[in-house]
C-alpha cells in the first residue's frame, strides 16, 4: 500500500465513524422523545426513517470500500456481494425518497392554511408510515437487478463485466436489459430529485417572504424570531439543497469516470468519499438545528452532575 491508499483508508474510516455514530444518535434521540413524550412529530418520523437508511448506505457500501482500501482483497463471496450491494442501492433509493418526501411534508407544512393546500396538509401525516412502505417495495423492486448480476471477484467467466468494484463484479445483463435498469434508476432519481428542487425553492420562497413579512412588521431585530415551522422548513432546505448539489456532482463525475479510457485511482477514490458524503453531513444538520437537541444535552448534563455528586 502507497501513502495516498493509506490516506483514502483513514478518510473511508472516519467517514464511516462519524456518519454511522450521528445517524445512530438521532435514532436514540428519537427513542429518547418517545419514552418521554410518546410521541413523534410527523417530521421526526420521516428524519428517523432518513437516519435509519443513511446508517445502512454506510454501512454496506462504506465498510466494504474501506475493507477494499486497506489492502484487503477477495473477503467477500457471491452472497456477500449480492447483499451488501443490495442493502446499498435500496438504503440510496430510500434516502432519496425519503428526502424528498421530507421537502414536500415540510413544504406543504408551511404553506397558507387559507391555500388549496389546506385540505392535503391535514390529511397528510397520516400518509408518513404508507409511504415509507411504498418506498421499500419500489426500491427493493426497482435496484433487483443487483441480485441477479452482481458476483464476487472469484467469479470471473467469460461473461462480459461491466463494472470491476475491486471487491465485486458486476456482469452485463444484455444490451436491451442495461438500457431498461439504466431507464428505470434514471427516472426514478430524476423524478424524487426534481420534484425535491421544486418543493425546495418553494420553501425558500416562502421563507423569503415571511422574512420580508416580519421585518416590515416588527423591525430587523425581531425578524430571527420565528415559529417552530419556519425553523424545521430552513433546516429541511439546506437538507435537501444539499442533496441536489451532491447529487449534480454524483452524476457528472460517474459520467466522467464511465468515459475515461483510463481510470485514475485518484479521480475514482475521491468520487467515493464524496459519495458518502450527504449520509455523514446530513445527521449533523439535522443536530445542529434541532433546538430540543440543546434541551436534551442540558437534561442530561444535569443528570451526570447529579450523579456524580
Amino acid at each position: 500500500m502507497n501513502a495516498t491508499e493509506i490516506t483514502f483508508g483513514i478518510v473511508f474510516l472516519l467517514q464511516i465513524s462519524c456518519g454511522i455514530s450521528a445517524n445512530v444518535f438521532l435514532l436514540l434521540f428519537y427513542i429518547c422523545m418517545i419514552s418521554a413524550s410518546n410521541k413523534l412529530s410527523s417530521s421526526d418520523l420521516i428524519l428517523a426513517h432518513l437516519a435509519f437508511a443513511n446508517s445502512v448506505v454506510l454501512l454496506s457500501f462504506g465498510i466494504p470500500e474501506t475493507m477494499s482500501a486497506w489492502g484487503w482483497k477477495n473477503f467477500l463471496d457471491d452472497f456477500g456481494c449480492k447483499i451488501f450491494n443490495y442493502l446499498y442501492r435500496v438504503a440510496r433509493g430510500l434516502s432519496i425518497c425519503t428526502t424528498c418526501f421530507l421537502s414536500v411534508f415540510q413544504a406543504i407544512t408551511i404553506s397558507p392554511s387559507t391555500s388549496s393546500w389546506a385540505e392535503v396538509k391535514a390529511k397528510l401525516p397520516k400518509y408518513i408510515v404508507p409511504f415509507c412502505g411504498l418506498s421499500w417495495i419500489l426500491n427493493m423492486l426497482v435496484d433487483i437487478d443487483v441480485l441477479m448480476y452482481i458476483t464476487g471477484p472469484q467469479n470471473r467467466s467469460s461473461v462480459q463485466i461491466i463494472l470491476d468494484l475491486k471487491y465485486c463484479l458486476k456482469h452485463s445483463a444484455g444490451a436491451e436489459a442495461n438500457l431498461i435498469i439504466a431507464i428505470m434508476l434514471s427516472l426514478r432519481d430524476l423524478f424524487f430529485v426534481g420534484l425535491m428542487s421544486v418543493a425546495s425553492g418553494y420553501m425558500a420562497f416562502i421563507l423569503n417572504r415571511h422574512h420580508k413579512r416580519v421585518q416590515n412588521l416588527l423591525g430587523l431585530s425581531h425578524s430571527l424570531r420565528v415559529n417552530p415551522e419556519i425553523r424545521a422548513a430552513k433546516k429541511v432546505t439546506a437538507l435537501a439543497t444539499l442533496y441536489v448539489l451532491l447529487y449534480g456532482r454524483h452524476s457528472v463525475m460517474l459520467s466522467v469516470l464511465l468515459n475515461m479510457k483510463e481510470k485514475s485511482p485518484l479521480l475514482l477514490n475521491s468520487h467515493i468519499v464524496f459519495s458518502f458524503t450527504f449520509s455523514v453531513i446530513s445527521p449533523f444538520l439535522m443536530i445542529h438545528n434541532d433546538r430540543r437537541m440543546r434541551t436534551f444535552w442540558k437534561r442530561e448534563s444535569h443528570v451526570s452532575n447529579k450523579v456524580l455528586n
